[in-house]
């Protein structure tokens, strides 16, 4: 079987990209480095790098002239408004309309990277980011792609050390960094693993010392975000709740509030 990733200079695609080079062989993996006027020259050249160790072939295919078209496409509808997460959402949904065009014309199967932090808190664009075949990273907390990430590069450098050490990002406005609209993933993952893995409630996990609106936050983030997840692919399972088979909520959810 041949896949296809989406590789941004971050590093979910990254260890995405290793895994399935592993597992596969770099022969059978096809890498799309898809920059926007957002996407900083360090993340260009930090996807290369990668994919040239990992001896992956890819293609790099701006989206500014999509995007700049369909910014003045909707121009007339939109002009009364300010930028906002729409513009965001746009450019995600671009990479994912060119990927699964290759994806449908040399048969390849669209390899998701988003991790299960994102997923849980619903920090993904639907029909954008979220969009593949497989989740490969599905059931793996932000905190431990960046242990798995460790243990790919052990006794070698296969993912470069600078996707490791800089702040995650989804590059889809001027620096903007994942900790803008998220708690720190240090600080997040905890809490997600006692209320998903555990199955404890607010009142259970702030006993246990963390604070009582971060807590409450977080949860309804996830709450509010089930119907994100009942339409994200089939997910790699190495939890006892994984997203969709291990673990799959009412989307009405009035009931969590």
């Amino acid at each position: 079987k041949n896949a296809i990733i989406g590789l941004s200079g971050g590093i979910d695609s990254a260890v995405v990209l290793a895994l399935a080079t592993e597992a596969l062989g770099n022969d059978h993996i096809k890498a799309l480095i898809l920059p926007s006027r957002y996407t900083s020259a360090q993340s260009i050249s930090d996807a290369v790098q990668l994919a040239d160790q990992l001896k992956v072939k890819y293609e790099i295919i701006s989206i500014d002239e999509p995007f700049a078209t369909l910014i003045n496409t909707l121009h007339p509808y939109f002009k009364d408004f300010s930028a906002d997460v729409t513009e965001e959402n746009l450019q995600a949904r671009l990479r994912a309309l060119i990927l699964m065009a290759f994806s449908n014309k040399f048969g390849y199967i669209l390899l998701n990277t988003s991790n299960k932090s994102e997923a849980a808190v619903g920090y993904g664009t639907l029909y954008g980011d979220m969009c593949g075949g497989l989740s490969v990273l599905g059931d793996v907390y932000k905190t431990d792609v960046y242990k798995l990430a460790h243990y790919l590069n052990r006794g070698t450098s296969v993912i470069p050390e600078n996707i490791i050490l800089k702040p995650p990002s989804a590059e889809l406005r001027p620096n903007q960094k994942d900790s803008d609209s998220l708690p720190l993933y240090e600080m997040l993952d905890p809490i997600l693993q006692l209320y998903i893995e555990e199955q404890q409630g607010p009142t259970e996990i702030i006993a246990q010392g963390y604070d009582a609106q971060l807590v409450k936050r977080v949860l309804k983030m996830v709450n509010a975000n089930e119907y994100k997840r009942h339409q994200t692919p089939p997910i790699l399972r190495i939890s006892k709740k994984a997203f969709g088979s291990g673990r799959r909520m009412p989307i009405v959810g009035k009931y969590l509030e």
